[in-house]
């Protein structure tokens, strides 16, 4: 259907591509994938036509057809109505429509016999071309893509990029090009509409190359990987499970024979070098320096999968509890996202916030931070909470005047140059790479040091919300083995299956206006959905926790009961004056418990600072045995600093229960 010939193109004196081949064939499924720069991008535009050729041929079938979502759809803007874009689609059949209206209304007026013959072809050529049907095929996809009803007669114009982008999706799907190339669709798509395009994919009758760094998307969509690596196209039979399991074989069998042919070329220099200089050598001697320099090369393989080497610590240590959200209610006019509902995160929580957009999962985020306005409830972080949010439009704060070295200093100053570099080493810059200024970098290195700056912050709990977006594979792979290391808390909002699955031990899902918790992995989350769908129950019971404790237990029935028919303790209890006065007692004692921790948690911590103070001392950092009792030192007071916050805690938790029973 269309093959890449030899094809070369270059950037200045860099080689993207150099005798480059491939051959894209009908129906075909392929993933093209390769680090951040090295031109998938530019090997769609060269497909396209966009781009001019330095060298080599693309061929095309006469009949080929080509429909290109790409990034520079996003600026599309038009008071239409989404419904209309979509439809833009079947030009025909749009122009017949118009012809049979202009045919009917001249009738009307003039009625001839020669109107209804064309008449009559125009809505003949309508029917074969299933005209009467495309309105609702428009409406499927868009649907299917995650509009509602409502929205199809909204004009394009009034939403945000990520949705105009799936607007331009459902028009590319219902044209039905032979080549469909799609670059990194996912990036715009919610759970629910990834699986939707994934299952349409499948059934595409044309052939479709997708540029994608969700590894669970290409494993259900391809059937082919392209890798572009060294200016080439290297070609895999299979999903990108099957591409990883043949490129370690393949890696494997090159390394052999590059260590081999080392040995050989070791070994002929030796032999050059000792007869060079002999009359009865000398000529098998140049026969093997022409054999060398004649010599096809075997490239040594070159590791690709960058290892995050750099303990990304925190300097104060939180109390058990990181933060309550209760009685939470959140509304955008007529629309409501939460009424009521309540949520818990503890110490140590990897929680992943998942679920279809336009369910508030990034309002909930911004409620966690603090930073959304008109919400009623109550908000509150627990001892020593300090947090970090990281989000697409926060990348517009980074300073575009400042290098990439300057900005993550202003993220933690106490960090010396040599560190700052390991951990832009850690997210893939190198070199004079650092001093790039910020305004030069393309979004995806943005985000990577937007993304450095987060983890740099010493915060320990952090907010991110779909920090995966314009990110490589193998960027993805370094966030992952980041999160997997840090020691404190965090929500992340992604819709990367694989990520997910990789980072989060507990799921939070917004369902009946309500967070809801499933206490356990992605993997062990999906399984669970499906068991429900297949066995549907009341979603308020459905979950294996109470929704309204959200804290991943299920809550006692005297919780949700109690003697006089209140629910949640929103009533106050009924209890006589003996009671009464007990409870009052008892929330007197709380509060100076409370105080009383408070005061042994301040005397700790400054015990604690002065230590590690000391063991900063040259004096002390040159006498082994010396730090050796201050590390053991050091670690008794955390022991018991962490003991003190957990009773503080305590003492707080039990306040509050007698000051709602006192009412």
């Amino acid at each position: 259907m269309i093959s890449l010939t030899n094809l070369s193109y270059y950037l200045g004196s860099r080689a993207l591509y150099e005798n480059a081949s491939m051959h894209i064939k009908p129906g075909q499924k392929i993933g093209l994938i390769g680090l951040n720069g090295t031109g998938k991008s530019t090997l769609l535009r060269l497909i396209m036509g966009e781009y001019q050729l330095d060298g080599g041929t693309i061929s095309k079938a006469g009949d080929v057809t080509i429909g290109f979502l790409n990034q520079d759809l996003l600026s599309y803007q038009t008071d239409d109505s989404i419904l209309s874009v979509a439809m833009q689609a079947f030009e025909r059949q749009n122009h017949l429509q118009k012809r049979i209206d202009g045919l009917l209304h001249e009738m009307e007026v003039n009625y001839r016999d020669e109107l209804v013959d064309k008449l009559a072809r125009a809505q003949d050529e309508f029917a074969a071309l299933d005209g009467y049907t495309i309105q609702s095929k428009a409406e499927e996809i868009l649907e299917g893509l995650g509009f509602s009803t409502d929205d199809l007669h909204q004009p394009l114009r009034s939403f945000s990029g990520g949705w105009r982008m799936r607007v331009m999706l459902a028009k590319l799907l219902l044209q039905k090009p032979s080549l469909l190339m799609l670059d990194e669709p996912t990036n715009h798509l919610d759970l629910p509409s990834i699986v939707w395009v994934e299952k349409y994919i499948l059934n595409y009758e044309g052939a479709v190359i997708v540029v994608s760094h969700d590894r669970e998307f290409l494993d259900n969509v391809v059937d082919s990987i392209v890798e572009v690596s060294g200016a080439k196209l290297n070609y895999y039979s299979g999903n990108y499970s099957f591409y990883l399991e043949e490129k370690a074989l393949r890696n494997e069998i090159q390394q052999g024979a590059y260590e081999n042919q080392q040995a050989k070329i070791r070994q002929t220099e030796r032999f050059i070098e000792r007869f060079k200089a002999k009359a009865t050598k000398a000529k098998q001697a140049q026969s093997r320096v022409k054999m060398l320099e004649k010599m096809d090369r075997v490239d040594a393989v070159i590791d690709e999968n960058a290892r995050v080497n750099f303990r990304f610590n925190f300097s104060t240590q939180p109390g058990r509890h990181i933060l309550h959200l209760d009685d939470v209610t959140k509304n955008y006019g007529e629309k409501k996202i939460l009424t009521h509902a309540n949520a818990r995160l503890e110490r140590g929580d990897h929680v992943a916030l998942i679920g279809a957009n336009g369910r508030g999962k990034s309002t909930l985020l911004r409620i966690i931070a603090g930073t959304e306005p008109t919400t009623k409830g109550e908000r509150r972080l627990g001892h020593n909470v300090s947090f970090s949010f990281y989000a697409q439009h926060q990348l517009e704060s980074l300073n575009v005047e400042d290098n990439m070295l300057e900005e993550l200093k202003s993220a933690n100053p106490t960090k010396s140059e040599a560190e700052l570099r390991t951990v832009l080493g850690c997210f893939l810059f190198s070199g004079d790479d650092v001093f790039k200024k910020i305004k030069v970098l393309s979004g995806g290195e943005k985000s990577r040091v937007a993304l450095a700056k987060v983890l740099l912050s010493q915060a320990n709990f952090l907010l991110l919300d779909e920090p995966t977006n314009h990110l490589d594979m193998q960027s993805v792979n370094i966030l992952i083995q980041a999160l997997d290391q840090y020691e404190g808390t965090f929500v992340v909002v992604s819709h990367d299956r694989y990520f997910v699955s990789q980072i989060a031990n507990k799921i939070w899902y917004i369902e009946d206006e309500q967070i809801k918790e499933y206490p356990g992995t992605y993997d062990e989350y999906e399984w669970w959905m499906e068991e429900r769908k297949a066995n549907p129950v009341d979603t308020k019971t459905a979950a294996p926790q109470a929704s309204s404790n959200s804290n991943g237990k299920l809550a006692d029935k005297s919780e949700h009961n109690n003697s006089n028919g209140s629910v949640n303790g929103k009533k106050p209890v009924s209890a006589n004056d003996e009671e009464r006065k007990e409870w009052q007692r008892a929330l007197k004692k709380a509060t100076q418990q409370s105080e009383e921790f408070e005061q042994k948690i301040a005397g700790l911590e400054k015990q604690i600072k002065q230590l590690e103070a000391e063991m900063a001392s040259p004096v002390v950092v040159a006498d082994g045995k010396k730090m050796q009792a201050k590390t053991a030192d050091y670690q008794r007071l955390k022991t018991q600093l962490d003991s003190v916050q957990e009773q503080w805690e305590d003492a707080m938790l039990e306040a509050e229960k007698l000051e709602k029973k006192l009412g």
